[in-house]
């Protein structure tokens, strides 16, 4: 059984995220779209296409007018605008126009570059989102979010615009090495910290079978999951208040990621920064000292690291100033008051952010 979420704005229903365990229904959501007079070209990347690209072309070209494809190679490295450059020409040589649409197949890299294809091309045009890892089914495919890194920069370049369908396969989660499946736990955890505190407890006494990825209860976990992304998307689209309280341990992983050479994953930079902002969260007195042991026996039971090495703090925090969440000089930084209870904090000193990453540098 499959579940359906309606996301609005201002009170509009703008599009489904609607949840399946297989690709049998996706023909139907794309019939609702009118699809019949439209071309769509799919965007996905050299790791998925193999995979999925044949099964969901055949889907799709029962659906429109003409299908298309465009792959890229996988790869954080390959979200740049080179790449969107690529997709541009794509797209005049086979004669899309504003009224066509692009279908965005894989994980978040290939959802925020499609997106962003589509938010610039011809002014915007119409896409959809099928995405196929834990992190883009949990976060990067929901909330018209879209965007390319620029010169390393994480996500400098980039627009809002919502897609017509999030469909999610969570079949596909079976499919992903234990490191994917792992990054995209980092961001399940950060939803229960910042606004849900009985799932947090959920996500332990189920762990073994997320691990042993149960569909039943990956079904439920992405379920609730994305009804908490949903609840801030809706009252803050655009980012100007609430939704900021995602970006918990972005700031500091962002950093990590982009020192990395992008070689460590989102969700693990997400979460090693989840680890720092929580140890900032405790010396300011703000949360008991005993949750930052349960975080990290939590993100160790779904494999996720805790430590990292090869980088200094002052590195790290001066990266933190190319940050996009800068505000008038002060980096919007996300603090937890409780367990599913986050706020945001323009007064996070350089000093704390180094003392909170003494608990992730080896």
């Amino acid at each position: 059984m499959g579940y359906r979420i309606p996301v609005h704005m201002n009170g509009t229903l703008i599009y489904e995220i609607v949840m399946e365990t297989g690709f049998n229904g996706l023909k139907e959501e794309l019939k609702k779209l009118n699809l019949e007079d439209r071309k769509v070209c799919i965007v996905t990347d050299s790791n998925v296409a193999p995979l999925y690209l044949e099964e969901v072309e055949t889907i799709v070209s029962d659906c429109c007018k003409k299908t298309e494809h465009f792959i890229f190679p996988a790869g954080e490295e390959n979200k740049n605008l080179d790449t969107v450059r690529n997709l541009y020409e794509t797209l005049i040589l086979k004669q899309f126009d504003r009224h066509d649409y692009l279908l965005a197949l894989g994980g978040g890299v290939v959802g925020d570059l499609c997106g962003y294809g589509a938010a610039t091309y011809l002014r915007g045009i119409s896409f959809i989102q099928v995405p196929t890892t834990l992190l883009s089914q949990v976060d990067s495919s929901i909330g018209g979010k879209t965007g390319v890194d620029f010169d390393s920069y994480k996500n400098m370049v980039g627009a809002f615009h919502m897609p017509k369908l999030v469909y999610s396969n969570i079949a596909s989660l079976k499919t992903l090495s234990e490191e994917q499946f792992s990054s995209g736990m980092g961001e399940v955890v950060k939803h229960g910290l910042i606004k849900d505190a009985l799932y947090y407890e959920w996500l332990m006494e189920h762990a073994l079978k997320i691990r042993n990825r149960d569909l039943t209860v990956l079904s439920e976990m992405v379920l609730v999951s994305n009804r908490i992304k949903r609840d801030v998307v809706e009252k803050d689209p655009t980012e100007q208040g609430e939704r900021a309280l995602l970006n918990l341990g972005h700031t500091l992983g962002h950093a990590i990621e982009k020192l990395s050479d992008f070689r460590l994953l989102h969700g693990h930079c997400v979460g090693l920064g989840c680890i720092a902002a929580m140890a900032i969260s405790i010396k300011r007195g703000m949360i008991r000292e005993e949750e930052l042991s349960r975080l990290l026996t939590v993100m160790e039971e779904f494999g996720m690291p805790v430590t990292v090495g090869g980088l200094s703090p002052e590195n790290i925090v001066l990266t933190t100033r190319s940050d996009k969440k800068m505000d008038s000089g002060s980096i919007r930084f996300i603090l937890l008051e409780q367990i599913g209870k986050a706020c945001v904090h323009k007064t996070v000193t350089e000093a704390e952010m180094t003392e909170g990453l003494r608990h992730i540098l080896a």
